[in-house]
Parts: structure tokens; C-alpha cells; sequence
């Protein structure tokens, strides 16, 4: 048994595993660095992501030494507990911020939704890898698009946008990824555009509408709509090169940038650590995204992982390019966190657990 578990170890990619753990030190010297710097000062928040942090390290230990086969076979499974927490939030989940997304079991807060995008990931690899072969029918396009577009109609009553667009881009990603015909992919496209102009006049609500209009224009409403973007803006361009210093910060210090735990966790390293510091967190991701990319192309021999690790650079690479993009006014907001930077326990855990599975992928691709 040890002998197993050291040479499971071996396997490690170690270079993965520690870009992940300077991108979550990263996120909790800042963390830190807000609470002390609140009156009264306090660590609630630094050690909330600690204790999660702690969590998503275990998982990925664990989903690590599983064989990702046997995620292949439960995933229809998975799809349907899927399902149920969509559902299940909907009628018995507590409203935040104005979503009813989350679900709290004794005293303990989660997000089911991240959860979800985990089961869908499972159950995408899975279809998309048994018809690999079948892909030129179109059926099976529509099938998997209908799969997904039952979660987001879920998800979308919430409403969660930021987590709709992320199963949407996932599911498209994939498909424009695998050997389909450039005609399917052209009605793909189409059905996409009709559907985010339907989504405007008949899903989205009229605050969704008004990030998006203020994303255009932010000044037309600067103390209202336009707020939080253009504190992120001056949180952002106030650091300059070398930032004001750790806890210096007088846009997060003094509470003019709002959620700065959360959805602005990057204009808050911008302005403590300047050009250099956001820079580095830039960098480090891309060593991030080229670490996974490696891992795909030694894993393409196998369907079912390829489409998976597919899948997990498209839902980190749209956080982490839409957090950044609305922290410096290029994207709406969407409330989605920095992954492993925010403060954002359950999607911190999750995406830990996507580690850990493409580490297993990595340990056991040649063991079948």
C-alpha cells in the first residue's frame, strides 16, 4: 500500500501542484491583508478560505489515488444528483446578494452550482467520448446541447449568469474541440446568437441589463450602476508599478471598492502590489494553462480525459479572463470569483478536486 501511494506520488505533476498553491497564497496574504486593515480588524474571512483551502487539498489527494475511469462510469449518475441540487436549491436555498444559490446545512454555507459544474463536466466527457466516432450526427450535438441547456435553465432562475456562461462556454468549447463538421458548428453558432437575444427581452433581469449596458458606459451612472466598476478602475490604475504597499491600499482599505474579497480581489492586489504584483498573478496562470495544456496533449490518446481536461481549462481560463476583465472594465460583472485567489469556498474546494482528478488522469492514463 505504501508502496503504491509513494509511487502514485512519483507521478505527481509537482509543477501544477505548486502554480495552484502560489495562486492560493497569493489570494490569502491578500485576504489577510483586508481583514487586518477593517475596523475592527479580523480574520473570519482568511480563515473561512484556510479551512476551504484545507478541504480542496484533501480532495485532491484523494480524487488523485481514484481512477478517473471511475468517474466515467457514474457520470449519467452524477448528471442526475446534478440535477436534483439545481432543483433542490431553487425550492430550499437562501437568497444572497439577490441569487438564491446557496444552500446551508448546519451553519455551514455551499454553493451547489459549483458542484453541478463538476457533474456536468463528468457527463459531457462521457457522452462526447462514447460518440466520439458519431460525432458527424448532428443528433448527438443537439442531445449533448440539451443536457446542458436543462441545467442552465435551472441555474438562469437563480439567477446565476456568471455560472450559465461558464456551463455555456464549456459545452461549446468542447464541441468546437472535437472532430465535428463545419456546418454543425456554423447552426451551433447561430442557435447560440438567436438564443442570447432571446435571453435579453425574455430571461435576463432588468439589473442583469444594467451591468451590461453599464459595462458600455460606467460613467452614464457612476454612483450607481457604474459604481463598482469605476472604483475597480482607480483601485487598478492607483498602484502604478510597485503598488502602495500591503494593507495601503486607500481604495480597498477605505471600502470605496466594494466585495473586495470576492469579485475584486484583483484590483486589491493591483493597488497594494502594483503593475508588478498583478503582472506576476498574470504569469502565474499562464504557467497554470500551460502546465494543463501539456497534460492534454500526453493525454490525448484517451477520449474520456482529454475531454475532461478540455473542459477544466475552459471553466478556470473564462474565470480567471472574465474576474480580470471586469476588475479592469473590459467585462461586464458577473460575480464570479478568481480561481483560487477569491474568497470562494465551495468553488475553491471544486476546483482543487479538478486538480486532483487531472492528477489521477496523469497517474493512472497508463494502468489501461
Amino acid at each position: 500500500m505504501k508502496i503504491a501511494l509513494l509511487n502514485s506520488f512519483k507521478k505527481f505533476d509537482w509543477i501544477l501542484v505548486l502554480v495552484v498553491f502560489l495562486l492560493i497564497l497569493f489570494g490569502l496574504v491578500t485576504i489577510y491583508s483586508i481583514g487586518q486593515n477593517s475596523d475592527p480588524a479580523t480574520t473570519a474571512s482568511f480563515t473561512k478560505q484556510l479551512v476551504s483551502v484545507g478541504i480542496g487539498f484533501a480532495l485532491m489527494i484523494i480524487f488523485s489515488l481514484i481512477s478517473f475511469h471511475f468517474w466515467k462510469n457514474y457520470s449519467v449518475i452524477l448528471y442526475i444528483v446534478g440535477f436534483l441540487l439545481l432543483l433542490g436549491v431553487l425550492i430550499f436555498g437562501t437568497e444572497i446578494g439577490g441569487t438564491k444559490g446557496w444552500i446551508s446545512l448546519f451553519g455551514l454555507t455551499f454553493q451547489p452550482v459549483e458542484f453541478v459544474k463538476l457533474f456536468l463536466l463528468f457527463f459531457l466527457a462521457y457522452f462526447f467520448s462514447k460518440n466520439q466516432l458519431n460525432l458527424y450526427n448532428f443528433k448527438n450535438i443537439i442531445i449533448s446541447g440539451a443536457s446542458v441547456g436543462l441545467y442552465l435553465i435551472l441555474v438562469l432562475l437563480q439567477p446565476d449568469m456568471g455560472s450559465a456562461i461558464i456551463m455555456a462556454f464549456v459545452w461549446l468549447g468542447i464541441v468546437f474541440f472535437t472532430k465535428t463538421k463545419k456546418s454543425h458548428l456554423l447552426i451551433v453558432t447561430s442557435l447560440i446568437v438567436i438564443l442570447i437575444v432571446c435571453s435579453w427581452f425574455f430571461v435576463l433581469q432588468d439589473y442583469q441589463k444594467s451591468r451590461l449596458t453599464t459595462f458600455v458606459n460606467p460613467g452614464a451612472d457612476p454612483l450607481g450602476e457604474g459604481y463598482n466598476i469605476t472604483q475597480s478602475i482607480i483601485a487598478v490604475g492607483s498602484g502604478e508599478m510597485f503598488g502602495r504597499g500591503l494593507g495601503l491600499g486607500p481604495q480597498s482599505q477605505l471600502n470605496f471598492l466594494p466585495t473586495q474579497e470576492t469579485d475584486f480581489i484583483f484590483s486589491v492586489i493591483a493597488e497594494e502590489l502594483g503593475f508588478v504584483g498583478a503582472g506576476l498573478i498574470v504569469v502565474i496562470f499562464a504557467l497554470l494553462f500551460w502546465r494543463l495544456f501539456r497534460i492534454l496533449r500526453r493525454s490525448s490518446h484517451e477520449a474520456f480525459s482529454s475531454v475532461f481536461i478540455i473542459g477544466a481549462i475552459i471553466i478556470l481560463f473564462s474565470q480567471f479572463f472574465i474576474n480580470i476583465g471586469m476588475n479592469i472594465g473590459i467585462m461586464p460583472i458577473t460575480g464570479l470569483p478568481l480561481p483560487f485567489v477569491s474568497l470562494a469556498g465551495t468553488s475553491i474546494i471544486v476546483n482543487l478536486a479538478i486538480i486532483g482528478i487531472i492528477q489521477s488522469i496523469i497517474i493512472h492514463s497508463n494502468k489501461h
